[in-house]
């Protein structure tokens, strides 16, 4: 649907060149329109009407000179679709918008392992660095609402927390509990202690 804004500057030549002069630019107007709509695109037409309106004026003017007419504005109000042509379209946009949502959504994947990445390097160059990393991770399931909470602590982890025994050369040694059918044996602790250099 569209409208146009003309008027007649020479009367003379409008009755002399021209039978009907309202009628013959009508015409005249749907021709263009058909010739200027097969040079663009559909999106174009949808998103840049004004595009195709000045396009359609210079065509009507140029035209229309002849007979005394001049066109002043064009304005495409609506532009119909057939329905299949609706459903076709509405497809393709969907199939495209979901590309984009793949792009997008790998490219974000691609960005998030190539920093863990990286994480992953300096932590493995810093071991205290991953022990922090650690302890942190501890702090995180100790603050949820869990009422049983299991912590993996590994062995290289405890020695940070024991304190190291200077000059010590005895060790203790516990004996394995025994059964006995009589009896109970009660558990004994041995010490036994290495010799010193004031032994020798």
């Amino acid at each position: 649907c569209h409208i146009i804004y003309y008027r007649v500057f020479n009367p003379t030549i409008s009755v002399a060149n021209v039978e009907h002069t309202q009628e013959s630019t009508r015409l005249l107007a749907q021709t263009s329109l058909r010739n200027v709509l097969g040079t663009r695109l559909l999106s174009e037409l949808l998103s840049d009407r004004g595009a195709v309106s000045n396009s359609m004026r210079e065509c009507l003017d140029e035209a229309t000179d002849n007979w005394g007419i001049k066109v002043e504005r064009v304005e495409i109000k609506d532009v119909r679709l057939p329905h299949m042509l609706q459903r076709i379209m509405a497809a393709e946009a969907e199939a495209a918008r979901e590309a984009r949502a793949k792009i997008i959504a790998s490219e974000g994947e691609f960005k998030a392992s190539r920093a863990l990445k990286e994480a992953a390097d300096i932590l493995s160059q810093s071991p205290y660095a991953l022990q922090l990393r650690y302890l942190q991770t501890l702090n995180g399931i100790a603050t949820e609402q869990n009422s049983t909470i299991v912590f993996p602590l590994p062995i290289d982890l405890l020695s940070l927390f024991q304190k190291p025994q200077l000059h010590s050369n005895t060790f203790v040694f516990k004996k394995p509990p025994t059964t006995s059918t009589k009896m109970d044996i009660p558990i004994v602790d041995t010490i036994i202690s290495s010799p010193t250099a004031t032994d020798i």
